[in-house]
């Protein structure tokens, strides 16, 4: 069952959230994949294009971000 935000998140006693999201079955988020030979490369920008979005759409800021390889993380 969902909760609302306000219920959840509470800036007066935690100002900062540390969010991370990480790939599943090996994928390969972005840069080179030794493995199957694939670049990714691409997608580095539509994830920093994707989180731009999402800062404008929910009013929210981001202090620093970080995309890596098999995963990416923001504060």
């Amino acid at each position: 069952m969902t909760s609302p935000r306000r219920t959840l998140i509470d800036t007066a006693s935690t100002p900062y959230y540390h969010c991370i999201a990480r790939c599943v079955r090996r994928a390969w988020l972005c840069g080179q994949d030794d493995f199957s030979g694939n670049n990714y490369e691409h997608r580095r920008q539509w994830v920093i294009d994707r989180l731009q979005l999402l800062v404008n759409t929910f009013a929210i800021e981001v202090c620093a971000y970080a995309i890596m390889s098999n995963h990416y993380q923001h504060v």
